[in-house]
């Protein structure tokens, strides 16, 4: 299944740059632009500075003159609309459409189509599930006024993101981020890579050689009694388990006990 994204009538050539940069980061590619006011947009300096490396897609992306041209093999298509409207589809918020997307539960539910009868007719929605969809297709209005009411009109979904409602203004290039972020997760999303990699676990004995350690040079400093030890080692065993100590980490805990028995025998000449 395709997706795409379209930019219709954008007038800030960073925002294309950046909204190149916003997909890549989530895998997807294809990047459609409608109209826009620049037409050497995707050579300006502003959009390949705010690409920030995705010249890939900027090198792929197609500049067209009408909207049904970008949408092309599509046969889903989610407006995103933060004002709404007296007539057209449903709002919903993008995670929340996905899903249903996903599940095959808008098979059922085409698309409402322009209102001119003699417009050409809008891409139905005559299966949802994923096997059956061409293609997804993301419209993202123009800056200044967002997306007209007849491009609304023929989407399947007005996307709408849940944001602060005294100031819910996105700048495009965020609002195509958060789109293809909730649109990669939806689809499996990409794992997180721990890049602080750690030791191997260190066993029982090796946690208990550390610890008789420590009570040796604890109680040479003077910090535990060894007629009335209280609690203090079981305590300090606890604390150790709970850290899943490595075995990197006992080399350290042994360096600091042998340095404080060093310490303390310093003291005694």
């Amino acid at each position: 299944m395709k997706t795409r994204f379209v930019l219709i009538e954008t007038s800030h050539a960073g925002n294309v740059g950046a909204a190149a940069r916003a997909i890549k980061t989530m895998g997807f590619d294809d990047l459609v632009l409608v109209r826009p006011r620049w037409s050497n947009v995707l050579r300006k300096e502003e959009t390949i500075q705010r690409a920030s490396g995705a010249l890939d897609v900027l090198a792929n992306c197609r500049i067209v003159q009408s909207v049904d041209e970008a949408l092309d093999g599509m046969s889903h298509l989610c407006a995103t609309a933060m004002t709404p409207r007296d007539f057209g589809p449903p709002a919903r918020t993008p995670r929340e459409h996905f899903a249903l997307l996903l599940q095959g539960a808008l098979a059922a539910q085409p698309a409402p189509g322009p209102l001119d009868e003699d417009a050409a007719p809008a891409a139905t929605d005559a299966a949802a599930h994923p096997s059956g969809e061409t293609g997804v297709a993301f419209l993202f209005g123009c800056e200044r006024y967002g997306m007209a009411n007849e491009d609304v009109y023929r989407c399947h979904v007005a996307l709408s993101i849940p944001a602060n409602p005294d100031f819910g203004s996105l700048n495009l290039a965020s609002a195509v981020q958060v789109v293809a972020y909730d649109w990669r997760q939806a689809l499996g999303g990409y794992g997180v890579s721990d890049a602080a990699a750690r030791g191997e676990r260190a066993d029982a004995q090796q946690v208990a050689g550390m610890l008789a350690h420590w009570q040796q040079a604890l109680a040479e400093i003077g910090f535990l009694d060894l007629e009335a030890p209280k609690k203090l080692m079981p305590r300090l065993n606890q604390m150790f388990n709970r850290a899943q100590l490595t075995q990197e980490e006992i080399h350290i805990l042994r360096g600091v006990a042998k340095a404080m028995l060093r310490t303390a025998e310093a003291a005694k000449r």
